[in-house]
């Protein structure tokens, strides 16, 4: 599901979570369509991803092609336990990898990367957020969001309710707020 405005570009995708999730790697995070991870993928936070960075709408990828500010909010399901990532796009993305995403806190660009520069890696995760993504069971819901101006997750929590409906509002009091923001562009 895409939603389109003029200051934003909202997708969500979803994922589950696998008993071999360890998410302690310092530098990226992944989501992949593989149904596995092996206990030596230490950046997959989340298997069977419905979408794949070449995946994602036009829309999407012509905005964090652009540079756009990228914060995806990750919501793990039952649980209602939410983490957030926020980075930045860059030209020298070119979002073709057809198995997964992966979002890095460093410049490095390859077919997975959707957003550069980000505020978290997997091992920055909350550990009891990561504690359930190795329940199977587990669902995570990703709003991968492109922004033109900086905007910490609570402030674009409203736009996303306008283009998506009312049930985000409930997260509000578990994002990052203002005074939390941390972009790098």
């Amino acid at each position: 599901m895409v939603f389109v405005t003029r200051h934003l570009v909202v997708e969500r995708l979803y994922a589950r979570g696998h008993s071999n999730i360890k998410a302690s790697h310092r530098t990226t995070f992944e989501i992949t369509k593989d149904d596995y991870v092996t206990p030596r993928g230490d950046c997959i936070i989340a298997v069977k991803a419905s979408k794949a960075a070449a995946e994602l709408c036009d829309e999407l990828k012509k905005a964090i092609i652009s540079g756009s500010y990228v914060t995806l909010i990750l919501i793990l399901h039952p649980y209602n336990l939410v983490e957030t990532a926020q980075g930045v796009g860059a030209s020298t993305l070119t979002l073709e990898d057809t198995r997964s995403i992966v979002v890095r806190k460093s410049s490095f660009v390859d077919r997975r990367t959707i957003a550069i520069k980000s505020d978290k890696a997997a091992a920055d995760l909350d550990r009891n957020f990561v504690k359930h993504l190795k329940n199977s069971d587990s669902i995570l819901e990703v709003l991968v969001v492109a922004h033109n101006t900086p905007a910490a997750p609570s402030q674009l929590i409203g736009a996303i309710e306008e283009v998506m409906g009312g049930r985000y509002r409930m997260l509000e009091d578990k994002l990052p707020t203002p005074a939390r923001l941390s972009y790098t562009q």
